[in-house]
């Protein structure tokens, strides 16, 4: 596998601010430890704000990034599957088509439920991204 990008890399369907807006929150959700305390009647400032990074089944960051991914059409949503995959290592720029066919073959209704379950969602999202000369440095100057 190459690391080298393409000179001439095909174009991608979903905009690159989608990808990153997706990379953030899923380094948010990442982060979430198992809950520790789940019948505390404490308040977040009270125990130092740690029930912030545990996850809840109620958790807003997750419920975003599944919303956000459903509002996505169908090729974007290939796109993103396709770029996860290629962050991975699964193929090169080279078999992007492939990555994309495979992926729009694979496509179903649990498409957040798949990203979501992927280990390291938002660096193979990256990693895929670069392959393509692109970065999400500007956007989260922006977003942090």
């Amino acid at each position: 596998m190459s690391d080298a990008i393409m000179p001439n890399p095909p174009a991608l369907a979903i905009a690159t601010d989608r990808v990153c807006h997706i990379i953030v929150k899923a380094r948010e959700f990442d982060v979430q430890d198992v809950e520790t305390d789940p019948a505390s009647g404490s308040n977040a400032t009270d125990d130092g704000a740690v029930s912030i990074l545990e996850a809840h089944e109620d958790d807003p960051i997750e419920a975003e990034l599944v919303a956000f991914i459903e509002a996505l059409d169908e090729d974007e949503q290939v796109e993103l599957v396709a770029l996860m995959w290629l962050g991975r290592g699964d193929g090169d720029l080279e078999d992007w088509e492939d990555l994309r066919s495979t992926a729009r073959d694979a496509r179903n209704e649990r498409t957040s439920a798949y990203l979501l379950g992927q280990p390291l969602l938002a660096d193979h999202l990256a990693d895929g991204l670069s392959a393509f000369g692109l970065s999400c440095e500007d956007f989260e100057k922006d977003y942090l």
